[in-house]
């Protein structure tokens, strides 16, 4: 049996060789990597399934994250690109030093999602008269300047420096400050789990006395009521923070803010409240109004004005409401009713 269907494997090979081989090459060369990240259409997440809040209620309607798919380039969908007039932009234009790699990238974009996240915990919690309070920190390398003075790495944890355990940034800063240019500071760092310890240079860096070193802190909270995110490692960015502050808030206060609406929205969050603008603002709005939204809140500026540019010229049927802050935010919500 089993040399009967090989026989019959081996003569369809030899009779179709050639379109085997013309497929190979063909897949090989249209998978075959460009240096470029390409954005094309949106699509919306709904926030109930990253936020959980003990003891809260639902909403009537919904609050959602609009995002922009993003494709890592190859020949394939580079073409696509052109044809469907997506935007690309180039792997160089994203890096911070000649040293940084894709996982330097993808790194950094999941710590820019959770900066959003710890802002939006802190200002929803306390709009809504509720307990935040930090209970752990972690300090990140989020970019390395020179890899061979510096021996550190992106996503290095830092735990101490000159055996002193790290509080703040500032306890790096003050140990590199004390040093002469040349001399050494030794840093504990966590890399893949694993605690070890690594040497850094001064160097004078514009006239600084600096390690060529980025870090960025991360904060854990204690919360009351408590507060779970579930968000995949997948996603990342800044661009869900005023989504996700006012989803927070939602779920805080006995009111139900989304009057029975499938809200979807864009947009950075300052711990002030400041709404600030993001990229792929076509593409988030085409993903809200595929997800039949009723409501689309994108920043003030040139974010709105590019949303109802796009909204005119293809006849979307959706509200696209220009958001400058968190509490004017909440003002509009609170404008509408059940029939708005």
């Amino acid at each position: 049996m089993f040399n009967k269907v090989y026989e019959k494997i081996k003569q369809f090979m030899k009779e179709n060789i050639k379109y085997i081989l013309i497929f190979l090459i063909g897949y090989l060369v249209l998978t075959y990597p460009l240096p470029y990240y390409i954005y094309t259409g949106g699509g919306t997440i709904n926030i109930n399934d990253r936020v959980e809040v003990a003891d809260a209620d639902d909403s009537q309607g919904s609050l959602h994250f609009a995002y922009v798919k993003e494709l890592r380039g190859n020949v394939a969908s580079f073409l696509l690109a052109q044809l469907m007039h997506w935007d690309m932009e180039k792997e160089e234009e994203m890096k911070l030093s000649e040293d940084d790699t894709s996982e330097d990238i993808a790194f950094r974009n999941h710590i820019y999602l959770e900066n959003a996240n710890q802002t939006a915990i802190l200002l929803a919690y306390s709009k809504a008269g509720k307990k935040a309070m930090i209970k752990d920190r972690h300090f990140y390398v989020l970019y390395v300047e020179n890899s061979d003075e510096a021996n550190l790495q992106v996503g290095d944890e830092i735990i101490s420096v000159d055996g002193k355990q790290m509080v703040d940034t500032s306890t790096y800063t003050d140990v590199v400050a004390q040093k002469e240019i040349g001399e050494q500071i030794e840093v504990g760092i966590i890399r893949d789990e694993k605690e070890m310890t690594v040497m850094a240079r001064v160097q004078d860096i514009d006239g600084k006395k600096l390690t060529g070193v980025s870090i960025t802190t991360i904060y854990e909270y204690e919360t009351d009521p408590k507060l779970e995110l579930h968000f995949k490692q997948s996603e990342s960015g800044p661009s869900g923070g005023l989504m996700l502050t006012l989803a927070i808030y939602d779920k805080l206060v006995a009111e139900d803010i989304t009057h029975g609406k499938k809200i979807v929205g864009t947009g950075t969050i300052a711990s002030d409240g400041t709404v600030g603008e993001i990229g792929g603002v076509k593409y988030k709005l085409q993903g809200a109004v595929a997800s039949k939204a009723d409501i689309f809140l994108v920043p003030a500026g040139s974010n709105y004005e590019e949303a109802k540019a796009e909204q005119e010229k293809n006849h979307y049927d959706i509200v696209i409401q220009p958001i400058a802050t968190f509490d004017e935010a909440l003002d509009f919500l609170e404008s509408l009713d059940d029939n708005t």
